[in-house]
């Protein structure tokens, strides 16, 4: 395995080992033995636990914004269907995952947000590109006549995003997905669908 190949691996296998356990109850030794690596190699990779941590949040974005970006920027399709795709893709995600680990940005914001800078500096980014993206799909629902021309598509991509986070959340502690199916049946039956829609 290059070294290229195994600092992916090691990356992967802490991704998945963080989304399910928290990044401080996940060890180091741990994402080693789940990547099959040696325990000296760590450090060639990594400068510190900190700096893995920041780079594993640079790999669940890629992941993210580039499911958003395809889902909610695929032309010929309306933007309100973009939409639901995209929530749809997640939802059973979360349901392949049996509807335990929750979001890991979710988590992560949670967890680490009052405990390092570095970590929340990289997560409100995070947060500003998925609210860019939803916004720009609104904006193009509201030219496309879906949606009220009243909305503020920035403030409303936040609401959207906060309030699924909060579902996400929901479903995490009721290990059901009703919360979501709540959230979609609001989102689209009444905030997008308010007058002038």
């Amino acid at each position: 395995m290059g070294s290229r190949d195994t600092r992916k691996a090691i990356i992967l296998a802490g991704s998945r080992l963080i989304h399910e356990k928290g990044y401080h109850h996940t060890g180091l030794q741990e994402i080693l033995r789940e990547a099959g690596v040696p325990k000296g190699s760590f450090y060639f990779y990594f400068k510190s636990k900190e700096d893995f941590g920041l780079q594993v949040i640079e790999a669940y974005a890629g992941f993210i914004l580039h499911t958003a970006s395809a889902m909610l920027g695929a032309e010929g399709v309306p933007p309100l269907t973009r939409l639901e795709r995209f929530f749809d893709f997640f939802q059973q995600h979360f349901e392949r995952q049996g509807l335990r680990c929750g979001c890991p940005i979710g988590n992560l914001v949670q967890e680490m947000s009052d405990q390092n800078e570095a970590f929340r500096l990289k997560l409100v980014s995070l947060h500003d590109a998925i609210c860019g993206l939803l916004g720009h799909c609104l904006t193009e629902a509201q030219t496309e006549g879906e949606i009220s021309g009243g909305l503020d598509a920035r403030e409303t991509a936040e609401f959207i995003f906060d309030g699924w986070e909060g579902a996400v959340m929901h479903m995490k502690l009721a290990r059901s997905a009703e919360p979501l199916a709540t959230f979609r049946k609001i989102l689209f039956g009444s905030v997008l669908n308010g007058p002038d829609a």
